[in-house]
């Protein structure tokens, strides 16, 4: 108890509780004279209102030893119970939202926003109810009810996570700066797909950095590796851009499906009542944006008023790596999602840079940008389930050349493995390529536990060769892991990289 009221006491405002010079003077405060205090405060009980007139000059620590006096040895919990829940000795109301509060002004003290207001009614003010109008909808009566019983204890109150985001607000309202930092310590520790939203959005709002930064580096890790409807359901717009739009996107396979994992989240967008499964959902949005373009001619989907609000998050795709594809590009113009004012430009850049590598020589990028970077690299990346050495092949069709990564316990390999053929670009002997290589594992709870990467580099790779460009540690190593690359085979400076 006595931690309860030294923080009463401390968070009290100079001028709110500042003694006025004649009650200085008075009699019943001389130090040591402990029978005319117990006399004044036998009188304060008798008093309907222990702020009046009679009152002004009152030290707070002496208004808390009027409604303690009979309980020295009061506990956190009584207090909460009796003082709070009970509302003994209340010396002013709270009405908000429907719902009154009897509360204590000592105790609202610690509130930054009724600090402020009692300023006045300590010394002046008759008022012994404040009404509160609250507009922000996240806050409602429970939310409010845990933020005034927390002024009342030591103790950190239970709170589920999904309470969280309106008890942060109702007290980034009232500026309690103890419960603000027991909810941002909760959000920290219970990301995950039914909170990751509400959090982010929540401490963006109130500006928790770091939890908004936790939040959407398990998005961007989460997002594509462990996909659900319940999580696709509620991301909004902005931060789908947001992801969309990000080189650290763990991307599943190619960037062919960074596409269709949009277009599944654009079909919950539009239809929030849909129940199924994962499985169940790329065949059912398939169906709804064929059935929708069946009734609209000389337009895409994303041109149509439906779609208009989707267009820049789409605008994020890295369509470049995706015509490469036949299959892929075949998807596209099947879907008529994506207008063919975006992609005919593309066709025409792609052809010109494959015809000038071919013609020219070129050997690839030679400077890293990262920022540049952020928009250009090609995501891609898969699963490895289980301790061995597996190899497969990333390349940009004729365009660059088939790389071969491998991974074994002790390393990641790249290794350039041309096939010459006439009309291929990839009979150079010589080639560059910016990469970057991640390497992460995943807990039962989705938490990321291993996290390991090459950051940019280059590589100059001769006919054949291959370059160690990861070494691992086996014991730090478990299963199922993740490996994701990013990688660039041409020039930042040509025009389908922007």
């Amino acid at each position: 108890m006595g931690l309860l009221v030294s923080r009463v006491l401390r968070c009290r405002d100079s001028s709110l509780l500042e003694p006025q010079p004649e009650a200085i003077a008075g009699a019943s405060y001389i130090p040591g004279s402990r029978k005319r205090k117990r006399n004044s405060l036998e009188e304060l009980a008798t008093s309907s209102n222990v702020h009046g007139p009679q009152n002004q000059g009152m030290y707070p620590h002496q208004v808390l030893n009027y409604i303690y006096w009979k309980r020295v040895k009061i506990s956190s919990n009584d207090a909460y119970q009796n003082l709070f829940l009970d509302g003994h000795d209340s010396d002013i109301k709270i009405r908000a939202l429907g719902r009154t509060w009897c509360l204590h002004k000592v105790f609202l003290c610690q509130s930054g926003y009724f600090a402020n207001i009692l300023k006045g009614t300590w010394r002046e003010s008759h008022q012994g109810v404040i009404n509160l109008i609250i507009k922000n909808e996240d806050i409602d009566t429970r939310s409010l009810h845990f933020v005034f019983g927390a002024l009342y204890t030591d103790a950190d109150l239970s709170i589920t996570p999904l309470e969280v985001p309106q008890v942060l607000a109702a007290a980034c309202l009232l500026r309690v700066d103890r419960v603000i930092q027991q909810c941002e310590g909760i959000m920290k520790e219970t990301i995950n797909r039914n909170t990751v939203c509400s959090y982010y959005l929540a401490a963006e709002t109130y500006r928790l950095k770091a939890v908004k930064t936790r939040c959407f580096e398990w998005l961007l890790c989460n997002l594509m590796v462990h996909p659900s409807v319940a999580l696709y359901k509620k991301v909004d717009l902005k931060l789908m851009y947001l992801l969309a739009l990000s080189s650290d996107l763990l991307v599943m396979q190619k960037e062919i499906d960074v596409y269709t994992t949009l277009k599944i989240w654009m079909f919950l967008y539009l239809n929030p009542c849909w129940n199924g499964t994962m499985k169940q959902l790329l065949q059912h949005a398939n169906n709804w944006l064929s059935t929708h373009m069946a009734y609209v001619d000389n337009i895409s989907f994303l041109e149509s008023e439906e779609g208009l609000i989707f267009q820049p998050v789409f605008k994020k795709l890295r369509f470049q790596h995706i015509i490469w594809d036949l299959t892929s590009t075949t998807i596209l113009e099947q879907d008529r999602l994506i207008p063919m004012a975006w992609l005919s430009p593309i066709y025409k850049q792609q052809w010109l840079t494959l015809l000038r590598t071919q013609e020219y020589g070129v050997i690839g990028p030679q400077v890293i940008n990262e920022q540049e970077l952020e928009e250009c690299t090609m995501r891609c990346g898969t699963m490895i389930p289980k301790d061995g050495r597996y190899t497969w092949k990333w390349s940009v069709g004729r365009l660059g050349f088939p790389l071969r990564v491998t991974f074994t316990r002790q390393c990641v390999i790249l290794r350039q493995r041309c096939q010459r053929c006439d009309g291929s670009a990839c009979h150079n002997h010589i080639r560059n390529v910016i990469f970057r290589i991640t390497l992460v594992c995943f807990d039962s709870n989705k938490r990321v536990t291993f996290r390991k990467t090459t950051g940019y580099k280059i590589l100059t790779f001769e006919y054949n060769e291959e370059q160690i460009v990861m070494k691992l540690d086996s014991d730090a190593l478990t299963f199922p892991m993740c490996i994701f690359c990013n990688f660039l085979f041409v020039n930042l400076g040509n025009a389908e990289n922007k």
